[in-house]
C-alpha cells in the first residue's frame, strides 16, 4: 500500500519532457540494436505507455529518427559556436570549428555503425533537417569571417557567402558517408588544408 501511495504522488511528465523521454529510450535501442529492428511497441514497453500514446508525439519511427539526429547535431552546434567565439584570429577560429566539426561528426556517426546507418538514413530522407543543419553551419562560418573582416584580417566581401562557401567545401571531411569510407586518409589534414587555402582566399584584395 505504502509503494501504491508513492506512485500515486508521482508527478506526470509534461508534454516536453515525454518527447524528451521518448527520445533518449529510442537512441538507447537504436545505438543497441539499430533503427530497423527496433519497433514503436519497442520503445513504448520500456516506458510503460502504448504504442498509440508514443504516436501522439510523434507521427512515426521516421519522425523520431530525424529527431534523434537533429538532437546529435544541436549538441555539435553549440560545442562550434562556444569555441567560434573564442580567443584568437579569426583564421585561428575558423580552423578550430572546422576541425571539430570534423572530429564531432567522425565520432558521433561514425565509429557507432547503427548510429551512422541511422544518421545516413534520416540525412536521405528528411533533408528539411538536413538542411536547416548546414545552414546554421553556414552561419556559424559567416560570423567568424564576419569578424575577421570588422577588424580587417580578412578583405571585404559577403560574409555568408563565403561561409557558405566553406562549408560546402568541408563536405568531404564531414559527410558521416565520406569519413566512413576515408578510413586511411588523414582527413585532419585533409581539414587543415582546405581552411588554409580558403583563408588565404580571403586575404586576397586583389
Amino acid at each position: 500500500m505504502f509503494t501504491l501511495g508513492i506512485m500515486a504522488h508521482r508527478p506526470s511528465l509534461s508534454a516536453e519532457e515525454t518527447r524528451g523521454r521518448i527520445l533518449e529510450v529510442a537512441e538507447e535501442h537504436f545505438r543497441r540494436v539499430g533503427y530497423a529492428k527496433t519497433a514503436i511497441a519497442d520503445i513504448a514497453a520500456v516506458l510503460g505507455m502504448s504504442p498509440a500514446n508514443v504516436y501522439r508525439f510523434f507521427a512515426s519511427k521516421a519522425d523520431i529518427k530525424a529527431a534523434i539526429a537533429d538532437k546529435l547535431m544541436s549538441a555539435g552546434r553549440a560545442i562550434l559556436r562556444h569555441e567560434a567565439e573564442g580567443a584568437g584570429t579569426a583564421a585561428e577560429r575558423l580552423l578550430r570549428v572546422a576541425m571539430l566539426l570534423h572530429r564531432y561528426n567522425k565520432q558521433q556517426f561514425t565509429a557507432d555503425r547503427r548510429l551512422h546507418d541511422m544518421v545516413e538514413a534520416a540525412m536521405s530522407e528528411n533533408w528539411t533537417v538536413i538542411q536547416d543543419h548546414l545552414e546554421q553551419i553556414t552561419g556559424i562560418f559567416a560570423d567568424i569571417i564576419r569578424s575577421g573582416i570588422a577588424s580587417g584580417e580578412f578583405a571585404l566581401r559577403d560574409p555568408l557567402e563565403a561561409g557558405r562557401t566553406l562549408q560546402q567545401m568541408m563536405a568531404s571531411v564531414c559527410h558521416p558517408t565520406l569519413i566512413a569510407q576515408c578510413v586511411d586518409v588523414d582527413l585532419e589534414e585533409q581539414t587543415e588544408r582546405i581552411v588554409g587555402y580558403f583563408v588565404r582566399s580571403l586575404k586576397v584584395t586583389g
